[in-house]
């Protein structure tokens, strides 16, 4: 569907990003609607990634971190959800599409930039320039630090789809080599097919740690580069 010129279609990706959206508000709105003074399963379980996320942004930003955690946390749990979606049988993994990442990671970018510039206005050019650097040596690392900003929204959207997208695709290749094996060379077959199936389990395992360790990079890197536009000169 165009509209004005700019195709606006429902996708596959925007149908799985608003399923993510709405199954993550029950579960937080679920899980502290009856706020007991002894937690259920449901609530702890909220209550223990609220202090999760909550711990690494003081950790990371400090104080001034708090005005942040809506921001961080609601990244966490967008992300973390894509990626866990893409894990169950038929689901879709947004995740391992660059232009999802890279808008994400644009975003994340462009409003920490603003941020700096707003916080600190000129001030905010120290971050190019660390204190104690040698005069000589002032044009090439002002250089480098332009150059290691402007990478930042790469290296965020990068990371993030090119590991959920290599790990989908190892996974899918040890799961035809058991049909494969299955069919071409039956009972015999299927016994082969055991050794691919075993890796396969193992790479399930593996890309669940991974789903959440780059939901976890994401956002602690997002903290990390908070940090630095309130506190350019560090």
């Amino acid at each position: 569907m165009s509209l004005g010129g700019i195709d606006v279609s429902f996708t596959n990706a925007s149908a799985w990003m608003v399923s993510v959206i709405v199954v993550l508000s029950f579960f937080l709105v679920r899980g502290m609607r009856s706020q007991a003074l002894v937690p259920g399963r449901w609530q702890l379980l909220v209550e223990m990634t609220y202090e999760f996320i909550a711990n690494m942004v003081k950790s990371n930003i400090g104080r001034e971190g708090k005005a942040f955690f809506p921001f961080i946390f609601t990244l966490f749990m967008f992300i973390l959800g894509l990626n866990m979606a893409g894990m169950m049988p038929y689901g879709y993994t947004v995740t391992s599409h660059i232009i999802v990442t890279f808008t994400m990671a644009a975003v994340v970018f462009i409003g920490i930039t603003l941020l700096g510039f707003i916080k600190n206005g000129p001030g905010f050019l120290k971050l190019f320039l660390p204190s104690g650097t040698p005069g000589w040596l002032m044009p090439l690392i002002i250089l480098i630090e332009i150059v290691s900003y402007c990478v930042r929204p790469i290296s965020l959207s990068v990371r993030l789809f090119a590991n959920m997208l290599a790990g989908h695709i190892m996974m899918k290749i040890f799961a035809g080599f058991i049909i494969s094996l299955t069919v071409a060379l039956g009972i015999a077959g299927g016994f082969l097919a055991v050794l691919p199936f075993a890796f396969t389990l193992f790479l399930t395992g593996l890309e669940l740690l991974v789903a959440f360790l780059q939901a976890y990079v994401f956002a602690i890197l997002t903290c990390l580069y908070i940090n630095d536009a309130l506190h350019p000169s560090h």
